[in-house]
């Protein structure tokens, strides 16, 4: 793919998200970066590696690529890396400077059912450089689309390195949110997402508390940044009816790693994701998952090997039962997740791609 990272040149790259109240944990940034993913400090810390200097932006704070071309201009930046072919793809078009695409997943799923952004992104795709997919599906997705982009498409999955806190206080964090401190019983489900519809995070909470009735030791909490704020309000709103449902606070990293690690399980249901860092985590701090089964999930799920998949809240609760019932399940899945994100999802990987794809941005 050409030299090493160490014959490039520094570069002064500019890098946006198009989320706001960025966490470091969920999901849909210097080079000039624009996106969708929660975990662009990881890529910005590719990049500072090699020797780039980073900027990081959030794309909505941005409305036309003309603000982009003056914010680039003006602090002189080399190079732009959009996390979002959409949300933040559109405003490097017609850029003065090279830049790459990473797919956030939301695009290829779903914004390219509308005619308008999908016309959109075929230009923003044409301009750039390069572009990356989190996997082989994602890929063909796109390729499927913009045929003649196929060649400058690469696959390259999430790197995964967990940093769980080792001071955490497990018990205050219960406290907090009213869920009972008798660990010996709790089962911890633990929804980690922005808060924003594409997440569906009510998707599971009347079935849930239906079951909470039925067996107290059983509690979902809910936890991320609230992406959208109307909706989060309504999150919330709806939660308090809910007994054994929570919204919980929002933590740093590794004090939500070290929550993660203490939880009976990570539950994803989203109606549509690129590649879910909160699953891959989980299954990296041997916790089990169980995820909707939508492509992006069962990209990185086997179902009964590396995870639960699940296709209605009541096929939820089942599972869930099953998996609080047979330990023996349970510690094969959790065995099964952790090879295979240690295979799949090096982190040392990731890092050498982005390095040497910085490259093609001379």
């Amino acid at each position: 793919m050409g030299p090493s990272p160490s014959c490039l040149l520094p570069l002064s790259a500019l890098l946006c998200s198009s989320l706001v109240g960025v966490h470091p944990f969920d999901p849909e940034h210097c080079l000039a970066g624009l996106g969708d993913v929660l975990l662009y400090p990881e890529f910005r810390d590719h990049l500072h590696a090699a020797g780039h200097t980073c900027v990081l932006k959030d794309a909505f704070m941005y409305g036309s690529p003309a603000e982009i071309a003056n914010l680039s201009s003006t602090d002189e930046f080399d190079a732009a890396l959009a996390i979002h072919l959409y949300k933040a793809g559109r405003l490097l078009q017609g850029s003065r400077i090279p830049f790459g695409i990473i797919f956030g997943g939301t695009d290829v799923n779903e914004d390219v059912k509308c005619r308008e952004k999908c016309q959109v992104m075929g230009a923003v795709l044409q301009e750039a450089r390069f572009a990356v997919a989190f996997s082989v599906e994602m890929k063909e997705l796109a390729a499927a689309e913009w045929p003649d982009a196929r060649k400058k498409i690469y696959v390259q999955s999430q790197g995964i390195k967990t940093t769980p806190s080792e001071t955490f206080d497990w018990y205050r964090f219960l406290q907090n949110a009213d869920i009972p401190t008798d660990t010996d019983s709790l089962h911890l489900f633990l929804l980690v997402c922005g808060l924003r519809r594409v997440k569906d995070p009510l998707y599971l909470v009347e079935v849930f508390s239906d079951w909470h009735r039925k067996d107290p030791s059983v509690h979902l909490g809910i936890i991320g940044p609230a992406v959208d704020p109307l909706f989060s309000t309504e999150v919330k709103e709806k939660v308090k009816r809910l007994p054994g449902v929570h919204v919980l606070q929002e933590l740093p990293q590794q004090e939500l790693h070290a929550a993660v690690r203490r939880s009976f399980a990570v539950v994803n249901s989203s109606m549509s994701e690129g590649m879910s860092a909160a699953i891959l985590e989980a299954m990296d701090l041997d916790i089990p998952v169980l995820a909707r089964n939508i492509p992006g999930n069962a990209a990185i799920i086997k179902h009964r090997e590396t995870g639960l998949l699940f296709s209605t809240p009541q096929e939820f609760v089942m599972l869930s039962k099953s998996l609080m019932n047979d330990p023996i399940m349970e510690k094969e899945i959790i065995t099964r997740a952790k090879a295979y994100v240690k295979k799949h999802h090096c982190w040392e990987g990731e890092r050498k791609t982005y390095q040497t794809l910085v490259l093609r941005l001379q």
